[in-house]
């Protein structure tokens, strides 16, 4: 772990690549709903040329990489390199919908339905769940970035339940990807399942953390 006020000065750059990346991705957004949403955006979802699809595919993989290159630049441990990428994904989630508001006034809601992902299927749910997502990365981030240097031991049972939970968390988004493909409107999002997941990963989180506080005393 490096020095505090180092790692300050780390932890305010990351915050400000997040902020700086979710206005990009906001920035992108608002060209492409100028361009086939003039009215407004809304389901079901236009059809866009094969080329633009493509290009739209590739460039949110590029995004996910970018994070995880910046993260891997910013520490030298996995963990702390995984708490890093948490934090900025967090981040760039929050201000996207942020600045979307500010410049569209969208969404109406928290309930507006939004179509979050395209891989490896569209992503759909209302705008307040990918939200809750990145408030939890971003806290957890955080407290794992500022308590990198304590000891820990994490079982291969710790990461099959978070993975499980994360896992439960994307079945929620990816529910209704029929929906996009189909030009039809969401109908129904498994906020039980949803929940379910992000329980069962903060929970599993919180006992994981006090096992190993536990083993440090």
């Amino acid at each position: 772990m490096p020095t505090y006020r180092n790692a300050t000065r780390q932890y305010v750059w990351l915050c400000l690549l997040g902020l700086a990346f979710g206005w990009f991705e906001a920035s992108v957004v608002v060209y492409l709903r100028e361009l086939y949403y003039p009215d407004g955006f809304r389901f079901p979802l236009v059809i866009v040329w094969d080329r633009i699809a493509l290009i739209e595919v590739v460039r949110e993989a590029a995004s996910i990489l970018l994070l995880a290159a910046a993260a891997r630049l910013a520490a030298r441990h996995f963990l702390a390199r995984f708490a890093c990428f948490m934090i900025l994904f967090g981040l760039w989630d929050l201000v996207y919908y942020a600045v979307l508001k500010i410049t569209l006034g969208w969404p109406a809601s928290l309930w507006t339905w939004d179509i979050l992902f395209l891989l490896p299927v569209p992503w759909t749910g209302p705008v307040w769940a990918p939200c809750v997502v990145a408030v939890v990365l971003v806290s957890a981030g955080t407290y794992l970035y500022w308590t990198a240097d304590r000891s820990r031991a994490y079982t291969r049972w710790d990461w099959i339940v978070e993975i499980g939970a994360g896992l439960l968390v994307i079945g929620a988004f990816v529910s209704e990807w029929r929906a996009v493909l189909d030009r039809r409107v969401p109908q129904y999002f498994p906020a039980w399942l949803f929940w379910v997941g992000v329980v069962l990963g903060v929970s599993w989180f919180i006992v994981a953390e006090r096992r190993a506080a536990a083993s440090r005393a």
